[in-house]
């Protein structure tokens, strides 16, 4: 008898401890990651700790459905989206996406809308947002993106040397090119850049579509070789032959930090990098315009979407409309960060109001100005235009030519890629 009760005693606590490693598993398991939203986002910089800092925030308010932060650089992100996608595994809940590609991954078929989720979260809506941010994801009588900011190229300058050189630029809240030359060419004197040659893809694209141009007008042609394109190109030539802008090959960062550059065309999200500079008294305006009766600030936005998953239930979709609810009540730490959020609840927040990058968004006019290049081949464009701008307007380039082979370079792309 003390050997069957041995027996049974033994075959009772195994049966109990299986019972308590399939019950173990299942908590760790499928059961959790139910209950878990996965958050793609190409914010490894800086701006990634803001971000991180709306999630958990979030996550502290103990949500049915908690968020996990994945910050994958830009290039790695957006070359791993088709292959897990295609694959059917390891897909991303969550994902923010630059504006420029929301339109091929919509005629790729690859998102899923939003529109069944809206009703039930009526203050996701366009009356709500930044127009130049919302709009984006409005595309074939769907909603596919909600969008996080909208982030600006500008200028900032130097408030001593401005006052020396240009004291009355700033009279009309608008810098025009001739106003820069005309400081440039006192300030070379004293050895002063005036304008700073940083990344030319936006300057080249702002003034373009400040001369009437743009880089397609039927959204499926692109328009690259034009007058209006080679009017931009030969407007910066001629301020890199005046001497008005650096040197080919240097740092217009660096002179600016140091003292050295009256403007500075970068991004509103360049401003906390500014403020490593001591010594530096900067303010920020919009991007230099050739005349003030038509002012465009390149701009892009960061965008929240959904890839298309099969897997993914009703109650994690729930959950991913729960936390894009908070993030449009809660993106002060993105403004934080150097951004401008697209939702315009931040407005009424005193601390928004005080950064420099607001005036952008503050002002209902300002953001008509807030030019998103969505051609949804933007990216083949805007390759050729970073290999063309440079080397045009510092002279190892002509001009025309280069405009032809980069036209042809776009349109040969688009044909491979049909």
């Amino acid at each position: 008898m003390k050997k069957t009760a041995v027996l049974m005693f033994t075959i009772l606590l195994v049966f109990v401890m299986a019972l308590s490693g399939c019950s173990s598993s299942s908590s760790s398991g499928s059961d959790s990651a139910k209950k878990e939203i996965v958050y793609w986002n190409p914010f490894t910089g800086p701006d990634g700790e803001n971000m991180k800092q709306i999630v958990n925030d979030y996550n502290k308010t103990n949500p049915e459905y908690k968020i996990k932060n994945v910050s994958i650089t830009e290039g790695d992100m957006y070359t791993k989206i088709p292959t897990v996608v295609n694959s059917g595994k390891g897909i991303p809940d969550l994902t923010i996406v630059h504006a420029e590609r929301i339109k091929q991954f919509v005629d790729s078929d690859m998102l899923t809308p939003y529109d069944d989720y809206l009703a039930d979260y009526p203050e996701l809506k366009a009356e709500n947002y930044v127009p130049a941010g919302w709009n984006i994801g409005d595309l074939n009588g769907g909603r596919y993106s909600i969008p996080l900011d909208v982030h600006s190229f500008v200028m900032y300058y130097n408030k001593e040397l401005l006052e020396k050189y240009a004291p009355t630029a700033l009279d009309d809240n608008v810098v025009t090119f001739d106003e820069i030359r005309e400081a440039g060419v006192k300030s070379r004197k004293d050895g002063i850049t005036g304008f700073g040659f940083t990344w030319t893809r936006p300057i080249f694209l702002s003034i373009y579509n400040q001369l009437g141009g743009d880089i397609t007008n039927d959204g499926v042609t692109p328009t690259l070789n034009t007058p209006e394109a080679k009017q931009t190109l030969e407007l910066l030539k001629g301020l890199v032959d005046d001497k008005i802008t650096n040197k080919d090959g240097e740092d217009p960062g660096q002179l600016f930090k140091s003292g050295k550059a009256i403007f500075y065309p970068e991004g509103i999200w360049m401003q906390n990098s500014l403020n490593e500079a001591k010594k530096l008294n900067w303010g920020l305006t919009n991007f230099a315009q050739v005349s003030p009766d038509k002012i465009v600030n390149w701009t892009s936005s960061h965008q929240f979407v959904m890839f298309k998953d099969e897997n993914r239930s009703e109650e994690k979709a729930k959950g991913i409309m729960d936390f894009l609810d908070y993030v449009r009540q809660n993106s002060l730490p993105w403004a934080k960060a150097g951004q401008n959020p697209a939702a315009l609840e931040t407005l009424d927040n005193p601390e928004y109001k005080e950064l420099p990058q607001s005036f952008l968004v503050q002002d209902p006019e300002l953001q008509k100005t807030l030019k998103i290049f969505d051609y949804k081949y933007n990216g083949f464009v805007v390759e050729e235009v970073d290999k063309l701008v440079g080397d045009a307007a510092f002279g190892k380039l002509d001009i025309t030519e280069g405009l032809e082979k980069a036209q042809k370079a776009v349109e040969d792309k688009i044909k491979s890629n049909k």
